[in-house]
């Protein structure tokens, strides 16, 4: 058993959804708190003094007036587009095919993911994200690089295979048959290996033909403990070009139920323009969206309808969308869901803000029993926040009336700068 170590700060904690109720009955701030942890596990929360009281041997790290809480959750991420993040002029189909594909084949030198892998996961943790759940490409090299640089540094992530059979290029090909027993491999590789799951991955309907959709979602009908991630609805020429390819299908999510890839478990990346058929059955199996503003904006493909899937009761996680998303933090995230938010007319409070990045997230992942809050038996995946990191957010805080003005100049214009310090699993991390 490893000793307590004892964390002390500001801490900020959820015990509900700030969109369901207010956001005093939702959140516990404590202005001079602490986190006890002890073999990888958050046991204790409360008062600074009264865990020092109880725990007087325990390894104390003080941190004054920074802010402890749940590492950040980026619950939709391209590890392999690490390389060509913020590059420029495109839309999501010229996209792909200027930029992404060109890199992603690159990924069949396992030495190159390597590579891009480690620098992924420095560039995460340097932005106080914990978890993330990420595509790979369609070589297995891939899948065995991003798991093992994630096992390495005992983080909890979620990763898959991505799996094309068509209007792809030579070297990002597979076969229905293929993509079947590779992702089953890989599967039964690296699920629930230390803290790993596998998602059953295909990019979109437009890089997979029915036979490929149909044999995925076969595989994730074997195994329902996996997660299934994919993109729905990201641009309006990408949903005419799915009504091309697939004639019968009544929507775009259509071409995903009917082989068997629609249900709890699902990760539907965008969601954007959804018609009312496509809301009500994703509600209706209670599948995950998952919001991608800075990629939204970015790429241009339109605003996500946080107040009206919220007020329908949906599980929205946030992500970054590395690399179609132009920044790896959370933070830069949190702000672009606030002003995409702005420009929907629908004021998200800091609160909402950061429940998207821990504890929304965690729940779109169905993960919320293990990460995403300060929690007793949570695991102890942390970040620490400086509220004055920049002289513009010093300047700013110093003029907060309250906790929640305190942090919001952190979330609309804090960094890698503002990230204190980072844990994992109850360990510190350089």
């Amino acid at each position: 058993m490893q000793s307590t170590k004892l964390l002390l700060g500001q801490t900020l904690a959820f015990s509900d959804d700030p969109f369901q109720v207010p956001v005093d009955q939702a959140t516990t701030w404590v202005r001079r708190g602490g986190v006890a942890l002890c073999d990888g596990k958050i046991i204790d929360l409360g008062a600074a003094d009264d865990l020092r009281t109880k725990y007087p041997d325990a390894d104390v790290t003080d941190y004054g007036d920074g802010l402890i809480t749940a590492g950040f959750i980026d619950a939709h991420a391209h590890y392999p587009q690490t390389g060509i993040i913020a590059s420029w002029g495109k839309r999501l189909i010229d996209w792909l095919n200027t930029y992404t594909f060109p890199e992603e084949t690159r990924f069949s030198d396992p030495e190159y993911a390597r590579l891009i892998a480690e620098s992924y996961f420095d560039l995460t943790l340097s932005n106080g994200t914990t978890s993330v759940c990420s595509f790979c490409t369609i070589h297995p090299e891939s899948v065995d690089a991003f798991f093992t640089g994630a096992q390495a540094r005992d983080l909890r992530v979620i990763a898959g295979k991505t799996c094309m059979d068509r209007n792809a290029p030579d070297g990002l090909r597979d076969t229905a048959q293929s993509a079947y027993d590779d992702s089953k491999a890989l599967g039964e590789k690296w699920h629930g290996v230390g803290r790993l799951s596998y998602a059953v991955t295909p990019r979109f309907s437009p890089t997979s033909t029915p036979e490929q959709l149909e044999a995925l979602g076969a595989l994730w009908a074997e195994k329902p403990g996996y997660l299934m991630q994919t993109h729905l609805s990201e641009q309006v020429d990408e949903i005419e070009w799915v009504a091309e390819l697939f004639p019968d299908a009544r929507d775009y999510l259509d071409t995903y139920e009917k082989f068997g890839l629609l249900g709890a478990g699902g990760l539907f990346g965008h969601s954007i323009h959804l018609k009312p058929r496509e809301r009500d059955r994703l509600k209706e199996v209670d599948a995950s969206l998952i919001h991608c503003p800075t990629s939204n904006t970015f790429i241009g493909s339109g605003l996500f309808d946080m107040a009206g899937l919220m007020a329908a009761g949906h599980r929205i996680g946030l992500a970054t969308d590395t690399g179609g998303g132009s920044s790896f933090s959370m933070l830069r995230t949190m702000a672009a869901a606030y002003e995409v938010g702005q420009l929907s007319g629908t004021v998200l409070h800091p609160a909402q803000l950061y429940w998207l990045a821990t504890a929304g997230s965690a729940r779109a992942l169905r993960m919320g029993d293990k990460i995403g809050n300060l929690a007793v038996g949570a695991e102890a995946d942390l970040v620490v926040l400086d509220l004055a990191s920049t002289p513009a957010i010093a300047q700013r805080s110093e003029r907060a009336n309250d906790f929640w003005e305190n942090l919001f100049p952190t979330i609309m214009m804090g960094d890698d700068r503002a990230i204190k310090s980072v844990w994992v699993n109850g360990q510190k991390r350089p």
